[in-house]
């Protein structure tokens, strides 16, 4: 959260040379009113902070540090600088990404590399106090492997605005719905299961309730939708207007325009594709792939007409004006330089 006074920023996730990458921490990127942005600098120097995440009443910052299995939580302080708050918490293999609940109780972490599902208990000042494990994951379609049990790989986190959670399992094809419980952590729900293979990676949720999510491997969008508390499948296809290559990936999948597009980041063809939000949230509609303005296009950001897109490979974040008509992008209005963004995250 930015603080009155405070000059509201986008946080860079990045890599660092222990994962690859040429960045040295967080980063932070300045927004301007003509949809430029301005990198500020380092906000916390720190081992590959992939993915970050903002609380919502607080001005803490929470970054994973995937190669190194930790989470730990930053303080604002300055202009932009963040100070390490409390200790590195010990997470999972391949710590890829961390969420935080609407109301400031605890965080999620979710571990590409062993499958693990972790809640960590904030205190007041925003600080991790207790690391709970969630229940392994039990692939539903294991009697569809071959050779050796499929590894399960927890992506992401979602908190739904009922107060569950949802998180995205790639290994085993499934989206996992969990209550919190005060001093146990998440305790399963439901889930629900997706096609073999499709990998699901990232999701949001639609104003109407529905989650929208990406698949990597499969490079489709699928929709759920809460039926009496349980979510179900109502639509599956496939998330570019084009077909995708065989060495492509989806990566993001975002909400513009209060809800009537969805824009998809696929790594490979290096494009963005655009979806009209149709049938009332339920179904996903190619309208047009754009070439993304960059090499591997990470992870994007729609800030009012504006498309920020983060390009882990080719070092830049490309800002493209968005047709208010149309939802698509037209031509690169600005191209920042920066190291190894690997996702957008705004302050407030």
């Amino acid at each position: 959260m930015t603080l009155p006074g405070q000059q509201p920023v986008i946080w860079t996730g990045t890599y660092t040379p222990d994962g690859g990458g040429r960045a040295d921490g967080i980063g932070a990127l300045a927004a301007k009113p003509d949809g430029s942005v301005e990198r500020l600098g380092t906000a916390a120097k720190t081992d590959s902070p992939s993915f970050v995440a903002v609380h919502a009443t607080l001005p803490v910052v929470y970054a994973v540090a995937e190669q190194r299995k930790m989470v730990r939580a930053f303080r604002r302080s300055g202009d932009y600088g963040l100070e390490p708050l409390g200790d590195p918490q010990p997470a999972g293999e391949a710590t890829c990404h961390v969420a935080v609940d609407r109301q400031g109780r605890f965080v999620t972490v979710t571990c590409w590399g062993d499958g693990q599902v972790l809640l960590f208990e904030l205190d007041a000042d925003g600080g991790m106090t207790g690391r709970l494990p969630a229940a392994p994951s039990v692939d539903p379609h294991a009697g569809l492997a071959t050779g050796e049990p499929r590894q399960s790989r927890a992506h992401a986190s979602l908190m739904l605005a009922d107060g569950r959670i949802m998180t995205t399992d790639l290994g085993h094809d499934t989206l996992r719905v969990w209550n919190y419980v005060p001093g146990t952590g998440l305790v399963a729900d439901h889930e629900v299961v997706l096609s073999f293979g499709s990998g699901p990676r990232h999701l949001v949720q639609h104003q109407n309730g529905n989650v929208f999510v990406v698949s990597e491997y499969s490079v489709e969008v699928f929709v759920v939708r809460p039926e009496a508390g349980v979510f179900e499948l109502v639509f599956r296809g496939p998330a570019t207007s084009g077909r995708s290559l065989p060495d492509d990936s989806g990566a993001e999948i975002c909400l513009g325009f209060q809800g009537s597009y969805a824009y998809v980041g696929v790594r490979g063809s290096n494009i963005i594709s655009v979806l009209k939000v149709g049938a009332g949230g339920t179904e996903l509609i190619p309208v047009k792939d754009s070439p993304s303005g960059g090499n591997w296009p990470r992870h994007h950001l729609v800030r009012e007409n504006w498309l920020h897109v983060a390009h882990e490979r080719s070092d830049n974040v490309a800002t493209f004006a968005l047709d208010s008509l149309s939802g698509c992008p037209g031509d690169i209005v600005h191209n920042l330089q920066t190291p190894s963004p690997t996702a957008l995250v705004p302050s407030s």
